[in-house]
């Protein structure tokens, strides 16, 4: 099974431990991604998929937002992280599933793209990601 890993505030430990655990075995996610654009591509060396939330669409994620726009569109996920971190313009609100497509229309806006198209690939990356599903 994929593994789906949640970091925060201690990246160089997290990519210590999936390197010494052999985490590329089993691939996974990198869960309400909020680090910089080193650890996102040290992740995906390791097989890993980044997974944006609400977070990326605050006034203050600029820095998140470059991470958005500049990893590859194959290894991008989107997420809601419900009911937390609900995306602007529903910030402060329980979040739900429905609030996922502001976090979808961000990263189409900084990477240039539909968000149609960020939709198809991110729909594609789940399911490549978690095999088993069901479409």
């Amino acid at each position: 099974k994929p593994l789906v890993i949640h970091t925060r505030a201690a990246a160089d430990d997290t990519l210590r431990l999936m390197r010494e655990e052999n985490a590329r075995d089993a691939g996974g996610v990198m869960h309400c991604f909020t680090e910089s654009r080193e650890v996102a591509e040290a992740a995906i060396e390791l097989g890993f998929y980044i997974s944006f939330s609400g977070i990326v669409t605050f006034k203050n994620a600029a820095a998140l937002r470059e991470v958005a726009a500049a990893i590859p569109l194959e290894r991008i996920l989107i997420e809601t992280d419900s009911p937390y971190l609900a995306p602007v313009p529903h910030r402060g609100k329980t979040n739900q599933p429905g609030y996922v497509k502001h976090v979808a229309e961000e990263i189409a806006r900084v990477r240039g793209l539909s968000v149609e198209a960020v939709g198809a690939a991110t729909t594609a990356n789940f399911f490549r990601l978690f095999s088993t599903a069901r479409h």
